[in-house]
């Protein structure tokens, strides 16, 4: 591995973990092997603690190509528990409303769900790292005061359904960045005519990184601890 010139590595962040849980275990094991006190590491693309799937981690040099990648279409799996609502659109908070699903029939879903496909506005969650005046928007829903965020444009590809055992609806999504799977649960409750909040969520490919092409963190970490070591030629070899 040649991690001073970069290595762009695809995981499968595990449920509960934040994107800084994995960059922080990587980066320990990356100067632990080269002897560095600092060492750059970071992520393209945040993945929230309940979701798992895709984390794309760069290291060295290849830190500069973050915003590149993280700029690619996204591939979810979601998993939309119809009926309830919560205020953070996910498992994160408790349920704090419940409305008649019965009615909602799969013709009914498959209906509605040309609304949001192509070019959408999208309303962000309150419950999210957007600013306001200059703090993220969760730290004002925490303390329960009420934020106005503007709509923003997005691009949804391609929303399919996978299948449909009443609540719970599953969904395939192509979409862009900056699109947000909690507020598309919330929106198409509402154009169905009920409630809805996320339950599950996996990351499947983020640009060409595919989740079938991607490292466990266990095995990320045995291939950093363990593969022979390249350097640059520019590289030089630094104290501990």
């Amino acid at each position: 591995m040649d991690l001073i010139s970069g290595e762009i590595i695809g995981i499968d962040k595990p449920l509960g973990w934040t994107s800084f849980d994995a960059v922080k275990r990587l980066r320990g094991a990356i100067q632990r092997r080269l002897k560095l006190r600092k060492f750059k590491v970071g992520h393209a693309g945040t993945l929230d603690p309940l979701a798992t799937g895709v984390l794309i981690i760069c290291t060295g040099r290849a830190t500069r190509e973050i915003e590149r990648l993280q700029a690619g279409s996204k591939e979810y799996i979601a998993d939309l528990r119809l009926g309830a609502t919560t205020p953070s659109f996910d498992l994160e908070t408790e349920i704090d409303a419940t409305y008649p699903w019965e009615h909602i029939t799969l013709a009914s879903v498959e209906e509605v769900l040309p609304k949001f496909r192509g070019n959408v506005m999208q309303v962000p969650p309150v419950f999210s790292a957007v600013k306001i005046d200059g703090k993220r928007a969760y730290k004002f829903a925490r303390k329960g005061e009420e934020v106005e965020l503007k709509a923003k444009p997005l691009e949804i590809s391609e929303l399919e359904v996978l299948s449909f055992e009443a609540p719970v609806l599953r969904l395939r999504i192509v979409c862009s960045k900056g699109t947000y799977i909690r507020a598309l649960a919330r929106d198409i409750g509402q154009a169905l005519g009920s409630g809805a909040h996320l339950i599950g969520l996996r990351r499947t490919r983020v640009g060409d990184v595919e989740i079938n092409n991607c490292l466990s963190i266990d095995d990320a970490m045995k291939k950093i601890e363990n593969d022979p070591l390249e350097f640059p030629e520019d590289y030089k070899i630094q104290d501990k």
